[in-house]
């Protein structure tokens, strides 16, 4: 049976049975994290690890503040999730205001303490709104930070994807070619930025196919606990919010629990209608929360394992 076939009989079977009716726990995760403030906010994001930890995941990872503002307590977390469980960590790593250097330093201390996969990113400038501006001793673009790191060590390394055309880019095809620069120089897979239509994507991954990139497409899934903050996050990075979306969650400010069902319900329908399309592997984005996803895995068919923490 081929890709087409076996998709069609995918969605025979969705029109012809219960949406989530045993699927065949064939699925594989990843999530990110993002490095604790606080001791209640460590306690809460260690909470989430040991929650998903049994589901298995690909990996985790853990996200850099704008310009390295959140890099010893990215380093902390991610050395330590390294140290204590048996989960493959990611760091995240980014160019801005940093030198070639200063980079090494910090790629050479993951290698050190035990981390091997790098999440490497352009990054965000420190002032919300600036243009990006390269450190002059630094890596101009997330492509040749790839190359940077791949001469270091042998990284595992992934790389940001924008299935809607990243904010800074003066065409969809110039930022398809910026991927495909940054997958020729040694990124393992790409991550896409979180979207809400699985036709984005597929339309996102033909194109990049069409466009000569073979890895890895990891679509981003961002369960929605708050929308108004996930429509602040969605224009800062080009993710159309549908207006359909906004009626959904009008009126539950003072529903958290109907508001988390709902956040459930429509990230799980999107992963449905992916995992429909022949998609096996997901990123969540967690925000230090491990419910929605957790609950989304369990949907997709996803049991725990032996614990690995």
């Amino acid at each position: 049976m081929n890709a087409n076939s076996d998709a069609l009989a995918e969605a025979r079977r969705i029109l012809e049975t219960p949406l989530y009716a045993d699927l065949g726990g064939d699925a594989e995760v990843s999530f990110e994290f993002f490095p604790p403030k606080t001791e209640k906010m460590e306690e809460q994001l260690w909470q989430s690890i040991e929650t998903l930890a049994p589901l298995g995941p690909r990996f985790v990872s853990v996200t850099y503040g704008a310009g390295g503002s959140t890099r010893e307590r990215t380093h902390n977390t991610v050395a330590r999730i390294a140290r204590e469980t048996g989960i493959p960590a990611a760091a995240h790593l980014t160019c801005v205001a940093a030198s070639k250097a200063e980079i090494a330093d910090v790629a050479n201390a993951y290698w050190e303490a035990g981390v091997r996969h790098i999440v490497a990113l352009r990054g965000d400038p420190p002032e919300q709104g600036s243009p990006f501006v390269p450190h002059p001793q630094g890596y101009a673009n997330a492509a040749e930070l790839v190359a940077g790191l791949k001469q270091l060590h042998d990284f595992e390394i992934s790389v940001a994807a924008y299935p809607e055309t990243h904010p800074d880019a003066i065409s969809p095809q110039a930022d398809m070619d910026n991927l495909k620069r940054k997958i020729d120089a040694g990124a393992t897979r790409a991550i896409t930025q979180f979207f809400f239509s699985p036709e984005t994507y597929f339309r996102f991954v033909d194109a990049a196919r069409a466009a000569g990139i073979e890895a890895e497409i990891l679509p981003g899934i961002m369960p929605v606990t708050n929308f108004n903050g996930v429509r602040k996050m969605a224009a800062m990075c080009n993710t159309d919010v549908p207006d359909w979306m906004e009626r959904l969650f009008a009126g539950l400010d003072d529903h958290p629990g109907a508001r988390q069902l709902i956040a459930a319900t429509l990230a799980a329908e999107l992963c449905r209608k992916l995992y429909a399309g022949g998609v096996r592997n997901f990123h969540f984005y967690t925000l230090n929360r491990a419910e929605l996803s957790y609950a989304i895995c369990h949907l997709l068919g996803l049991r725990p394992k032996d614990k690995t923490i």
